[in-house]
């Protein structure tokens, strides 16, 4: 992974949060994603939402998998701790690091290909064991690192670069995630920020499992399949010596609309998004109508976005487990091993 470090001198009139920190410190590396990429705008949107929440950046911990969300998390939070795992395999390591600690603010960041393909498991795992964590999807519907195959959340008769049309239905993490458990879900646009920050800051702000499935369009992949411009027309019309992808620049895709509206997006090839933010006069503690309001979206062809369904009174992992005060890793040998009274009173209890 290629590491293009920022530098470190600051304009000294930026300001700085309660914890006495501006808004750089919260950055990472330079982006290597491709220009206009979704990925880089929710990458933004978690720098301003942590900056905006006085997070000290050492007690925040970001796990991802692999794909080109999964390289996001080198762009953000430079001075948090970060573990890149195995592709879909980051919620094993979250939960393993959250019972260990549950004093860091832990954030997962995942791709549609890590978490409703290979991960698909584990993402229903975290979701019902509670885990005290703040997950985000980027969704861009494709395989973005291996040259944009359908991912599962591609919707059923969409259509890929090469022309195919999609045959299989999509996997809708948003009412999975409800339906497993998790007690804050959302979903917003990569550009709309006015949406996505306040979204990111309440779900790190959340005490339990809180997901948002952030819609991320790929820039990469959006070329009209007809074009003697397009990359794969060249590739077949061209005697190379080697495989050397260029991305051509585009623009980010940006929208602001009002609650309980409707607009439509533009996408780099051609295609309509349909997004309607739900209005103000929505309940999202009513966990069926959440589902229900979901499913109406889809049917419709529209993407429904906002606070989908949060649990007013919701609990983590460490409280179903019972679990002491302490952080486990802080436990010492008196704690862990407290002798053969206390092992005597224990099988006694179970006579």
């Amino acid at each position: 992974m290629t590491y293009i470090a920022k530098p470190r001198l600051h304009h000294p009139s930026l300001v700085k949060n309660k914890a006495g920190y501006t808004r750089r410190d919260y950055e990472g590396a330079v982006s290597t994603l491709c220009a206009g990429c979704g990925h880089d705008s929710i990458s933004a949107a978690i720098i301003q939402a942590s900056y905006e929440l006085d997070v000290l950046p050492h007690q925040i911990a970001k796990l991802s998998g692999i794909g080109c969300s999964s390289k996001a998390p080198t762009y953000f939070l430079g001075a948090s701790h970060g573990f890149n795992t195995v592709h879909g395999r980051m919620p094993s390591v979250m939960t393993g690091a959250n019972l260990a600690n549950k004093n860091l603010v832990y954030m997962g960041v995942s791709g549609d290909g890590d978490s409703a393909s290979i991960g698909l498991g584990q993402f229903a795992h975290i979701m019902r064991r509670g885990v005290n964590m703040t997950y985000i999807v980027m969704n861009n519907g494709v395989y973005g690192l291996t040259k944009g195959q359908f991912s599962a959340t591609a919707d059923k008769g969409s259509i890929s670069k090469k022309g195919v049309a999609n045959s299989d239905e999509s996997i809708d993490l948003v009412s999975l995630a409800i339906l497993m458990g998790a007690t804050f879900v959302g979903r917003s646009f990569s550009g709309d920020k006015h949406q996505l920050v306040p979204l990111i800051k309440a779900a790190m702000d959340h005490k339990g499992a809180a997901f948002l499935d952030v819609i991320s369009p790929c820039v990469a992949f959006n070329n009209h399949p007809g074009s003697t411009k397009s990359y794969d027309y060249v590739r077949e019309h061209n005697e190379a010596l080697n495989r050397i992808d260029f991305i051509e620049s585009r623009d980010e895709i940006t929208t602001s609309y009002d609650p309980g509206s409707v607009t439509t997006v533009q996408q780099h090839d051609g295609s309509l998004l349909r997004l309607r933010k739900l209005g103000e006069d929505y309940d999202p503690s009513d966990k069926v109508a959440a589902m229900k309001r979901v499913q109406e979206g889809m049917q419709e062809g529209e993407v429904v976005t906002g606070l989908l369904y949060v649990d007013p009174s919701p609990k983590d992992l460490h409280h179903h487990l019972n679990t002491v005060d302490a952080a486990l890793n802080t436990l010492g040998d008196a704690d862990l091993c407290p002798g053969p009274a206390a092992l005597d009173r224990i099988n006694a209890g179970l006579r």
